[in-house]
């Protein structure tokens, strides 16, 4: 990579940057993109949410929606008739996709769910791992800006597959008290029957703590905002939770083969999610950056999210002209993405080599969007560089495993003595004589 920089930002696109250090650096900045005074200031907002639904249950939960979402939800359940309407009332061909998500989802995620594990030890012990559902499991599906059904069926899929009995959802409704008809569709497909119509910090707090309403549950589950995402941290250890999603992302890894414009529609389809979204291109090709501009106005013109994807691009977007794939594989491994895009000759050989990545999408038939939508693995992945040290959403998420420990007089004769001086050197007595009153 050049030792000079040659930063060319123009409103609304990225900026492109030809020196590893600036680009280390941007990258850096990018994933820290959610910290900061702002995230304080709603931790404060969040802390005082929670507090309110754990002493006030229902009335706080309907309080704190009419206060932020301008309706009183009431009754808060959806019922199974609006459910069952919602899936009628869904036109065909957007019926059948929903049946192919669902069976494609459904598919990956059986085969995912974990074996017993039993061993037999030396001196004939019984060791091993047992694997359980959760009873109960909470799932959060956003809406805002935009319907999230893939995020039901990515939930609901794994939760059932997992055994979970008690699958329930939260989702926030339009200020007329409805919810996303799309959404509820995809909550009877998935066989949610237990669909209550609030959102935000709130509904963190009625899932973690419970309500006159809303039984608690043991895991949550799904992405959301600032609020919704700080509402999780904080509740953990009371519940379990999936992770602490951040605005959604990409970088693309792209070579003189790619094309500059299915490049330009993979950053947008980032882009148009959030102006946190980010859109990254790491290239070996300065002919494609150079075009990449124009294309990315030419496909903006007109674009129904257009002011969304400029504000997303010009504060997050980065183009960098790398000098070999080695190099972009490095950047891309520091910054460590939710979605990674080969877009190269070779990308099989590539995705090897890449260590760190929440999903990798190989090669110029594969887009972001089959991901999020049908693929088959789940499209809820760590952002904000924790694919260093997480992965996708998976069946494991709702179960819990066990360790399983049966040991025989002859087991405990032949390793108790060791057990009783390692209790020893530790100074628990009553760890040693335990084992002791056994042999004696």
């Amino acid at each position: 990579m050049s030792t000079l920089s040659t930063d060319s930002i123009q409103s609304g696109l990225p900026r492109c940057l030809h020196n590893t250090a600036d680009a280390e650096h941007q990258l850096d900045l990018i994933s820290r993109r959610t910290t900061g005074s702002t995230q304080q200031d709603a931790t404060t907002t969040v802390e005082s949410i929670l507090d309110q639904v754990r002493n006030d249950g229902d009335e706080a939960v309907m309080a704190l929606t009419e206060q932020f979402d301008g309706f009183r939800p009431e009754p808060l359940q959806v019922s199974p008739t609006e459910l069952h309407q919602a899936w009628d009332q869904t036109p065909a061909n957007l019926r059948d996709a929903l049946e192919l998500a669902h069976r494609r989802i459904q598919d990956f995620h059986q085969r995912q769910k974990p074996q017993n594990l039993d061993v037999k030890g030396v001196h004939g012990e019984q060791l091993g791992r047992r694997w359980r559902p959760v009873q109960a499991a909470g799932l959060y599906i956003p809406g805002g800006r935009a319907s999230y059904p893939s995020t039901v069926l990515m939930n609901a899929v794994p939760a059932k597959a997992a055994g979970v009995e008690r699958v329930v959802m939260v989702t926030p409704a339009g200020p007329d008290g409805t919810v996303n008809r799309t959404v509820l569709a995809a909550a009877h497909l998935a066989g949610v029957q237990e669909v209550y119509r609030v959102g935000g910090a709130q509904a963190i707090a009625a899932l973690a703590f419970g309500t006159q309403s809303i039984p608690r549950v043991d895991v949550i589950s799904g992405p959301g905002n600032l609020y919704v995402t700080l509402a999780k941290k904080l509740v953990y250890g009371q519940v379990g939770i999936d992770s602490l999603a951040g605005p959604s992302e990409v970088l693309v890894i792209a070579d003189a083969s790619a094309s500059v414009t299915q490049v330009a529609s993979d950053l947008l389809a980032q882009a148009e999610h959030d102006p946190l979204a980010a859109a990254i291109l790491l290239t070996t090709s300065q002919g494609l950056a150079d075009a990449l501009p124009a294309e990315l106005e030419r496909q903006l013109a007109g674009h129904p999210r257009e002011q969304i994807c400029r504000q997303s691009l010009e504060a997050w977007g980065l183009v960098v002209v790398c000098d070999s794939l080695e190099e972009c594989a490095c950047l891309s491994d520091r910054f460590a993405p939710e979605h990674l895009e080969l877009l190269v000759e070779r990308p099989r050989m590539l995705a090897d080599r890449i260590q760190q990545a929440g999903a990798i999408f190989i090669g110029p038939w594969s887009p972001e969007a089959v991901g999020d939508y049908l693929a088959g693995p789940n499209h809820t992945l760590p952002t904000c560089g924790s694919a260093r040290y997480s992965g996708a959403l998976s069946v494991e998420t709702f179960m819990r495993h066990t360790s399983m420990i049966e040991f025989s007089r002859e087991a405990l004769e032949a390793t108790g003595g060791a057990v009783i001086e390692l209790a020893g050197s530790e100074g628990l007595h009553s760890h040693a004589n335990s084992v002791r009153v056994r042999l004696n």
